[in-house]
């Protein structure tokens, strides 16, 4: 559960850093060196705890790097959906619904079965 929490808010930054600058009105009519070099100072905090995140994932809770790189991506596209919703003010439509869906199961199907000699799969 620390993984799932700490990928979460490791995304949160890491929407915002890539994201974030097409709204932020401090940021409009600046140099791109400014706004990458904002970005990267919110990233910092993304790494901060996206590698903690893996980790523990890893070498606590049994995770194969697969399944943490594949929840990783479900839980950046739960993050942006939210952003894009709150922030960019666009809605979801069904096309990217039924995409989000699809990517949403191959969480499911990475994380429901361990192959025998994976970390987690009593193959220690």
């Amino acid at each position: 559960m620390k993984t799932i929490l700490l990928l979460f808010a490791s995304n949160i930054f890491m929407t915002l850093a890539w994201y974030g600058h097409l709204k932020w009105k401090f940021l409009e009519g600046r140099a791109l060196i400014t706004v990458i070099l904002v970005s990267w100072g919110i990233a910092f905090f993304e790494y901060s705890l996206m590698i903690p995140a893996n980790r523990i994932g890893y070498q606590q809770e049994g995770f194969s790097g697969y399944q943490l790189k594949v929840m990783q991506e479900a839980i950046t596209l739960t993050v942006f959906i939210g952003f894009a919703w709150l922030v960019l003010k666009e809605r979801l439509t069904w096309n990217y619904a039924v995409s989000f869906a699809l990517i949403f199961l191959a969480v499911w199907f990475a994380v429901a079965f361990k192959p025998a000699g994976a970390p987690g799969a009593g193959g220690h």
